[in-house]
């Protein structure tokens, strides 16, 4: 039996600022979080969730448990082009008459959205470079050609957000940090007042890490980058993409960082064994069997330590999809 779907979920973070549960499709990661900002008549909404049959009523049911309306949105402002972070702004901004701000390096997102067999050739291409059988890639064409992308619709954004960029709160000002690595769009917002960080998914209350891979020259090393960024800011309390604000935020940064560490270590070990292919050392380095409903996300991230360690000098590439010492 299927488990039960959750429902969207509201509550109050602090006077003026909303936590907006909402529910997702993805076995081991239930929701997603929207957060909804007071401003002025109105209120900011950062994030919102992705679009499946009923997600829209999921939104509106969590704004109405605060008091909120999706009629108040006047502005809606998205951490990075991942589906279940802008999904929705279509019919949002189309329902509220608002504006939409995103970082500008989005494309790859809208173009996937506009093209699924664009999306599912991507990720053909990383199981490929992984070295995953061709018979495999095959199977898992079959099965993943009619998954939705998430997206309502592509909507192109009325102002880039980039850093510098702020959006005025009753809270008051928030500042827009631009920090690639999880994602080539990724953003954080800094409320230095209140020392509120916006993570979206780029440091979350549990130390989890996936990266982009293709879409930039070293997600990874960007990543580390990124981290060095909002630890400078000082926050104390962080609103992430996904689970609980938490508090502690230089902690979370330092957990990241160690498992970064960590799992660039353990790359190294299985390379030095011998040419392997990324497929080959998830086990090693995730202490997890390869499988279709784990093989996007540890193959994807695999690929980007390998890059990363290539761009060090440290590893380089082999016939037949393999890596070796360098």
């Amino acid at each position: 039996m299927a488990p039960a779907r959750e429902l969207g979920r509201g509550e109050r973070v602090l006077p003026g600022l909303w936590r907006l549960r909402l529910p997702l499709p993805w076995p081991g990661v239930p929701h997603c979080n929207a957060w909804a900002i007071a401003a002025g008549d109105g209120i900011v909404l950062v994030d919102t969730g992705m679009h499946e049959p009923g997600s829209l009523a999921q939104l509106e049911l969590a704004l109405a448990q605060v008091g909120l309306a999706l009629e108040q949105v006047r502005l809606v402002a998205i951490t990075h082009a991942h589906a279940d972070h802008w999904g929705q702004a279509a019919p949002i901004v189309e329902r509220a008459g608002c504006e939409l701000w995103m970082h500008p390096n989005h494309s790859d997102a809208t173009q996937h959205a506009q093209d699924p067999d664009a999306a599912l050739a991507h990720r053909l291409e990383i199981g490929r470079q992984s070295g995953v059988p061709a018979a495999a890639l095959a199977r898992y064409a079959e099965q993943a050609r009619d998954i939705p992308s998430g997206v309502a619709r592509p909507i192109e954004p009325d102002r880039a957000l980039v850093d510098g960029v702020e959006i005025e709160s009753e809270l008051g000002t928030w500042r827009t940090y631009e920090t690639p690595g999880h994602s080539p769009s990724h953003v954080c917002l800094h409320q230095p007042d209140h020392r509120l960080l916006i993570t979206g998914d780029h440091v979350l209350g549990r130390i989890s890490l996936y990266f982009d891979y293709g879409l930039s020259p070293d997600p990874v090393g960007e990543f580390l980058g990124s981290l060095d960024r909002v630890d400078a800011l000082d926050a104390r309390l962080g609103l992430s993409g996904h689970g609980r604000p938490f508090v502690d935020v230089h902690g979370h940064i330092e957990g990241n960082r160690a498992l970064v560490a960590q799992r660039l270590e353990a790359v190294r070990r299985a390379v030095a064994s011998g040419p392997r292919t990324a497929a080959e050392m998830v086990f090693e380095v995730y202490e997890e069997q390869l499988e279709a409903r784990n093989a996007a996300w540890f193959l994807s991230q695999t690929l980007c330590y390998l890059r990363h360690l290539q761009l060090a000098g440290l590893v380089k590439p082999a016939p037949g999809d393999r890596w070796l010492s360098a």
